[in-house]
């Protein structure tokens, strides 16, 4: 059983910067892959980015978010940087078997098996 604690959501002027924090429990922190989503109002929920041997990015942040780990402190971060208002959702981090992570599903929510409870980010413009 894995718990997920998102920390580090609030308001940011456009072109600022956040860093959200996902503190993990449990040991077995390092064999599992880690992922961003986030869901805006009234829209679907969208893949931000995953890490695993392989760090992935959803086109639409690429350049601009850097998702990290420190297995060390179970903990994975996301870098956001020159954040716009179209970036305005809660964020969930989110973990999986790595085994999944490779199986090409990485970008898919139903890949991952436990989920935090989300921080909002909001930017405004």
């Amino acid at each position: 059983q894995v718990q997920l604690v998102e920390s580090g959501g609030g308001l940011v002027q456009a072109g600022g910067s956040l860093r959200l924090s996902c503190a993990a429990s449990g040991r077995t922190f390092s064999r599992y892959a880690m992922a961003w989503f986030r869901q805006a109002p009234g829209k679907e929920r969208e893949f931000v980015g995953g890490i695993g041997g392989i760090t992935y990015y959803a086109d639409s942040v690429k350049g601009r978010f850097t998702i990290s780990r420190d297995n060390a402190k179970n903990t994975v971060y996301l870098q956001m940087n020159s954040l716009k208002p179209e970036d305005t959702a809660v964020y969930y981090c989110a973990a999986a078997p790595l085994s999944s992570y490779y199986s090409g599903r990485s970008s898919l929510g139903e890949t991952y098996n436990y989920w935090g409870q989300g921080t909002q980010v909001t930017v405004s413009s």
